[in-house]
């Protein structure tokens, strides 16, 4: 009998979840799956919040092989999505894509594998579902640039004046003056 946990059962109805029923436990067995699903929304968002997110309820495109293995279900295959989020540099608004590789066992119940490891370590299957939804999540987020840019040469903005680099041109600046010629300058005419 196994010392851990039972994990949680996966809503049927969630799109993120995947029945094995027809894969049996007999390795070899496999069904291939394509299904575009809803992004979830915060507190669930796909992403960096604040950063660079997958934008909730936009699409996420999964590619799938489902293989039933001696000790579970091994998922491997492709998850794709559209991001949004804000140029760390420039702070403007930016989007891109992302594609992650998904490559994880599901133990199943009562399997060494689900005896020898903790649930945080290795997902299980329950009522012969699975849930992919985590998985995704880890494999975007761990994609993910932790500083975004809208170009890879994004100049950013300027640290007196706020604007963006790119808008204001190449002759811009700002004169700095030495605080300790404050005196002198207050003493000579300007030279307007």
């Amino acid at each position: 009998m196994s010392t851990h946990n039972t994990p949680t059962r996966p809503d049927a109805a969630s799109p993120w979840v995947f029945s094995t029923r027809e894969l049996g436990r007999r390795p070899g067995n496999m069904r291939t799956v394509a299904r575009t699903v809803p992004a979830p929304d915060a507190p669930e968002a796909i992403g960096l919040e604040n950063v660079i997110v997958v934008p909730a309820g936009s699409p996420v495109e999964l590619d799938l092989q489902l293989e039933s293995v001696t000790e579970g279900v091994y998922v491997s295959g492709t998850a794709a999505a559209g991001l949004t989020g804000e140029c760390s540099r420039c702070l403007d608004a930016l989007t891109d894509t992302v594609e992650v590789e998904i490559a994880e066992l599901f133990a199943y119940p009562d399997s060494v594998t689900e005896e020898t490891t903790d649930e945080d370590e290795i997902p299980r299957l329950v009522d012969e579902r699975i849930d992919i939804e985590q998985v995704v999540r880890d494999a975007v987020v761990l994609a993910l640039p932790l500083a975004p840019l809208c170009d890879p040469d994004c100049l950013g903005l300027c640290a007196e004046c706020g604007g963006r680099r790119a808008d204001l041109g190449p002759d811009h600046g700002h004169e700095t003056l030495d605080p300790r010629w404050t005196a002198l300058r207050e003493r000579l005419p300007s030279a307007d």
